[in-house]
């Protein structure tokens, strides 16, 4: 049987194709599944276009944030651009940084520390950084929901000019400005931004209102592809213009500390995707912040020394493999707490032992194996820590806000969420939580499903010419998925299980006369239901090899070629 419930999308029309007569049929079938429907959109998809109406003083509070920062920057004022641990923040963090100090200000970064501080704006942060003499602190992808804390700030005189991306609570903090596209009276059209493609934003008003070029912005762009693929915002709209010009930057003229890192981690010039940031230089530049200090990811991507890249680069690769490890451990202790044959509605572990910063990814790939929402939480004598992964069926942070009063800090989107409480608390929210989801939850087949956009023979899509016509979708990731295929009645020619414990499977499949090589990533356990007659799932991807450029399937999914999903 299918491991996953198939989706088929539904086929383009006979009349949507007249309509598009210059365009491949294959082409307009993505484009449909995309939510594309109108010919006028389908070139400014393809061709990365910037939608209109992208004016940086469209964000609320924009002139605000402006001129609060020019009169810092001319009067000399220490400006404080406080950040967050993840790649999202410390590129956010880097931009700001690089941006203002382009226009003469006097910026210096702080992102807290991930286990003795916590996410977001601090009171005892503020504090210090009064105590040091800054007058404006400038907040990247937090801050929005940090009443009490820009509330102390302006009873010691200090101003607050928050950027961010997350939803705002009813009340905002009485900040000098408070720049985030989800305000409900936000003017401007894209709500999707990244937190560093609300700082760019900013950036881009700061140079305007100086009548400087935006192009001077370009060498910031390479920070805002790795923030906006790194937080799985969707690439769509701005995002996917952002990104897209990025891509070229990080490939044509990267930085000192991600050249380095490339080479660390076995990436060839030129190679650079939105897959390999999210699969390989996003897990490294988010290492720090997990084990030690975000920080360290910041000075690597600001640094304009090759032998403080290099030590950097070689420092957090080995931290990588070290995060690698520790993930594996906690994971083990997590799988010995959830119940294999009937999982609960929302899983929720907790132990003294997690350490907190992996949690997030113990809880992804709980919630990825189960498919359910899962919930890890660091316990402490007296304060514990959370982390919550979920799946599309069940949006956590709604489920946090119905608790908020057992929460001392939480935070997040509907998919991911963090939270802070009292240990004594933890009974009573996962008596909360488990309620909700059975709730919300109560007959749904949960189990993942997988988005087909189109059932094609081996033959339709062979050759390169078709796969080149499918990288113009290109850059994929959130809101714009790797397409992926569905050819019935394969025959299998060979399979045979790879990896260090046969985790995975490599296959070659033949139909007609079309005959591929293929893998399955993960699927290695499945190999005694492999049969000589396949349904498969599948994206077509570049294999390289010793040098060498070869098509082939990477196998999402299969069954007997006489199931139906």
């Amino acid at each position: 049987m299918n491991h996953f419930r198939w989706n088929v999308l539904p086929p383009v029309s006979a009349r949507q194709l007249s309509r598009t007569p210059n365009l491949p049929p294959l082409i307009v079938q993505l484009l449909q599944n995309r939510g594309l429907t109108e010919p006028a959109d389908f070139n400014l998809f393809l061709d990365a276009g910037l939608p209109a109406g992208t004016d940086p003083f469209r964000l609320p509070d924009m002139s605000q944030a402006v001129t609060r920062i020019y009169r810092a920057i001319l009067s000399g004022e220490k400006i404080i651009i406080y950040g967050d641990f993840d790649v999202d923040g410390i590129t956010s963090t880097a931009l700001l940084v690089e941006g203002i100090k382009a226009l003469g200000g006097l910026p210096e970064p702080y992102i807290p520390h991930r286990l003795t501080e916590g996410y977001g704006l601090k009171s005892a942060a503020i504090e210090s950084l009064h105590k040091q003499g800054a007058g404006l602190i400038i907040t990247c992808d937090c801050g929005v929901t940090a009443l009490p804390e820009v509330k102390k700030a302006r009873r010691l005189g200090m101003d607050i000019v928050i950027t961010d991306h997350h939803m705002p609570l009813e009340e905002l903090p009485p900040a000098i400005a408070v720049v985030d596209p989800k305000r409900t009276d936000s003017l401007y059209p894209f709500t999707e931004l990244a937190g560093v493609g609300v700082a760019l934003k900013l950036v881009q008003a700061l140079y305007r209102g100086l009548a400087r070029d935006d192009k001077e912005l370009d060498k910031l762009l390479d920070l805002v592809t790795l923030g906006t693929v790194a937080d799985i915002v969707p690439l769509r709209g701005e995002n996917r213009y952002l990104v897209k010009r990025g891509l070229q930057v990080l490939n044509n003229t990267p930085r000192l500390g991600i050249k380095e890192l490339m080479l660390q981690a076995g990436l060839t010039a030129g190679g650079i995707s939105s897959e390999r940031i999210s699969w390989v230089i996003a897990p490294r530049l988010n290492t720090p912040g997990r084990l030690e200090h975000a920080i360290a990811s910041y000075q690597l991507l600001t640094t304009d020394s090759l032998e403080v890249a290099k030590e950097l680069s070689v420092w957090l690769e080995r931290k990588n493999v070290e995060r690698q490890k520790i993930t594996r451990d906690a994971l083990s202790l997590a799988r010995e707490q959830v119940s294999e044959e009937e999982p609960a509605p929302v899983l929720f572990v907790s132990s003294e032992e997690f350490p907190s910063g992996v949690n997030g990814l113990v809880a992804g790939r709980l919630a990825e194996e189960h498919y359910r929402p899962a919930v890890v939480v660091r316990a402490g004598e007296f304060w514990s820590t959370g982390s919550c992964r979920s799946i599309p069926e069940f949006n956590i942070i709604n489920a946090l806000n119905r608790s908020r009063g057992l929460l001392t800090h939480y935070g997040g989107h509907a998919q991911a969420a963090g939270f802070t409480l009292p240990t004594r608390n933890l009974p009573k929210l996962k008596q909360d939580l488990l309620q909700v989801a059975a709730t919300e939850l109560a007959g749904i087949d949960l189990k993942p499903h997988i988005d087909i956009d189109t059932q094609v023979t081996l033959s339709e899509i062979g050759g390169n010419k078709i796969f080149e016509m499918i990288q113009q979708l290109a850059p994929f990731g959130e809101g714009n998925p790797v397409p992926v295929f569905l050819s019935r009645g394969v025959t299998v020619l060979d399979c045979r299980t790879m990896g260090n414990n046969g985790e995975h499977l490599r296959l070659k499949v033949k139909q007609g006369n079309s005959v591929w090589n293929g893998v399955a990533f993960g699927l290695g356990s499945y190999v005694g239901e492999i049969a000589s007659g396949m349904d498969i799932v599948y994206n077509l991807e570049i294999d390289q090899w010793n040098g060498n450029e070869t098509l082939r399937l990477n196998i999402l999914d299969f069954g007997k070629a006489d199931d139906r999903a």
